[in-house]
């Protein structure tokens, strides 16, 4: 079944407004069918696997269906379990943020009366439980279900299986003849069907198949991982198997601009494609795409739909994709033409259980694995940087230093030493700073990005290409005041061979120098020759670019985000002196 666009469906433009909030761009197979039927009053019945997105299929109805000047149950939804009640609770609550009036209510064993029965005192239209709770309410007289219009059993093959099948059959029946019944099942067994032909009223079937296919050339593999740690999760195994070149799956618009701000900060090249992008601009990201002027591109399923890129390393899903033929058309971008690929997915909470099912409905050939220590990260960084040096070495593509390794030598220091303070260096390691007279310039270099870790702040991608960063030294009262000119006395623009570039983020942003050098070398990849002196001011910052790279930095730098702030760039083109 195809699927179709929010806005096609009938919906009121709060609900739209909510939908496109949450950040979804077009409606799931179920999702297209189920809402219009359901907006034209019709008894239903539908049969989808876990994760189709059948809770919003039917909370979307039942949210505009509900009139907010009737303080009185109008919805009301049974679910199998406590969790699942909540979650759909918490659904609910985002579709009625724009539709002013409308309460919902989760309701089950376990949680304390007094909190349920001051909430259907004050009146609420949407109710959610599971049967005994919901039964025993109405037993009470606590609920009551004269006002009711819509009731829905979400999983009701679940339900029946853990021994609900009186207790809903009391629900249906304490409900007025006249009420829509929709009932959710990822299976029809005899007692459910019983149920439908005896309480519905000519339901429409809907049954949404889930079909896929392996790909037999992509390596598969999911892991489980906390939600707020999949971006850890996501550098370290880019770090560890060293990719370059792949794109990066996310449900929402909402998260790929997250996310690609995120990798951003962390000094990754990426860029994003979402539907809300203009087409043109959508088209320019796609072209440096295919020509591989960035790493990794962030996207959703619908911006990414067509998309014929070849010689993708991996793909990665970030948020689990809706179904198994979803997943599919992911991991099918890579291991093209008889190459081979990888296929990487995160799952976290309640979804192992989404991927299980798809697994074993889809016949998956998908195995589970843990994140990469820290320690594995660090010996893969050094396996590469281990590689490029003896493939210089073999090449003999390197200027010789003879001179200066025999001096060294001479002073006492063992060749095997000199080796390893040179490649500490070249790897980020802290460099002693040799003694300087105050007044010379100083060239601001960025810290050493340690290994990711599964923290709330982890340090940028490593390794850089940059050595060690040193602070500036503290400038005096008369180099920090105005000039006669009415200017600052700065650092930037005194070098030789160098050019000035002004950027739009300064302290204010929370901008440090060591950011502005991880981005650039993050985008540009300069080596840290090309960089050389940085102003940081209070609204914007000053960075010394070597001349040969500046036009590099102009076209790559603009528009990449740095703590939320959107890079402009512009040359200075008169160096203050």
């Amino acid at each position: 079944m195809e699927k179709r666009k929010f806005t096609e469906l009938g919906l009121a433009p709060e609900l739209l407004k909510a939908v496109d909030k949450m950040g979804f761009e077009e409606a799931s197979p179920i999702q297209t069918a189920v809402i219009p039927l359901v907006l034209e009053g019709r008894d239903l019945v539908g049969q989808s696997s876990t994760g189709s997105g059948k809770t919003c299929a039917f909370a979307i109805p039942a949210v505009q269906m509900a009139d907010a000047a009737i303080k009185q149950t109008q919805v009301l939804i049974l679910c199998p379990t406590r969790e699942l009640a909540l979650q759909v609770a918490e659904e609910v609550a985002k579709l009625t943020l724009f539709k002013r009036g409308i309460r919902e209510l989760p309701v089950f064993g376990g949680q304390a009366y007094d909190r349920q029965l001051r909430g259907l005192a004050a009146g609420v239209q949407i109710v959610i439980g599971t049967p005994g709770r919901v039964l025993d309410h109405i037993d009470r007289g606590t609920l009551k279900l004269d006002s009711l219009k819509l009731l829905i059993l979400d999983e009701a093959d679940r339900m029946l299986d853990m021994g609900f099948r009186d207790d809903i059959e009391r629900v249906v029946q304490a409900a007025p003849e006249k009420k829509q019944l929709l009932f959710f099942s990822a299976t029809m067994p005899p007692p459910i069907r019983a149920m439908i032909k005896t309480y519905s009223h000519d339901p429409a079937l809907v049954k949404i198949e889930s079909v896929a296919h392996n790909a037999p050339q992509v390596e598969q593999v999911y892991f489980e991982v906390e939600r707020r740690s999949k971006l850890e999760a996501l550098t370290r195994l880019i770090d560890v198997h060293d990719f370059r070149y792949g794109i990066v799956f996310c449900s929402t618009k909402v998260m790929v601009d997250e996310l690609e701000e995120s990798l951003h900060t962390r000094g990754y090249a990426v860029d994003r494609l979402h539907g809300d992008m203009p087409q043109t601009q959508r088209d320019r990201v796609m072209s440096k795409f295919r020509e591989r002027k960035f790493e990794f591109l962030i996207a959703t399923d619908v911006a990414a739909r067509g998309l014929d890129v070849d010689d993708l390393e991996v793909v990665f899903n970030f948020d689990l994709p809706n179904d198994a033929e979803d997943y599919t058309h992911r991991i099918g971008r890579t291991g093209r033409a008889g190459k081979s690929g990888r296929a990487f997915t995160f799952v976290s909470g309640r979804e192992i259980y989404k991927m299980q099912f798809m697994i074993r409905m889809a016949k998956l050939r998908i195995r589970r694995e843990r994140i990469p220590s820290i320690d594995q990260v660090e010996e893969a960084r050094e396996s590469v940087f281990f590689e490029k040096i003896r493939a210089t070495l073999e090449a003999g593509k390197f200027e010789k230093q003879d001179r200066m390794i025999d001096r060294l030598i001479e002073q006492g220091f063992a060749p095997t030493d000199i080796s390893s303070a040179l490649i500490s260096l070249l790897r980020g390691a802290e460099a002693p700073a040799p003694a300087a007279p105050a007044a010379s310039p100083a060239r601001i270099e960025p810290a050493r990005p340690a290994a990711p870790d599964f923290r709330d702040e982890p340090p940028p991608r490593a390794p850089s290409p940059f050595p060690p960063h040193r602070e500036k030294p503290a400038r005096d009262s008369a180099a920090s005041a105005p000039a006669p000119s009415g200017r600052w006395m700065r650092r930037t623009g005194n070098e030789e061979g160098f050019s000035t570039l002004a950027l739009n983020v300064g302290r204010v942003h929370g901008v440090t120098p060591a950011d502005i050098v991880g981005k650039i070398a993050g985008v540009t990849r300069l080596t840290a020759k090309s960089l050389g002196a940085i102003d940081l001011l209070d609204q914007e910052s000053y960075v010394d670019v070597l001349d040969e790279n500046i036009e590099l930095v102009l076209n790559k730098l603009p528009g990449v985000m740095m703590r939320g702030m959107r890079l402009q760039v512009r040359r200075v083109d008169e160096p203050v002196a």
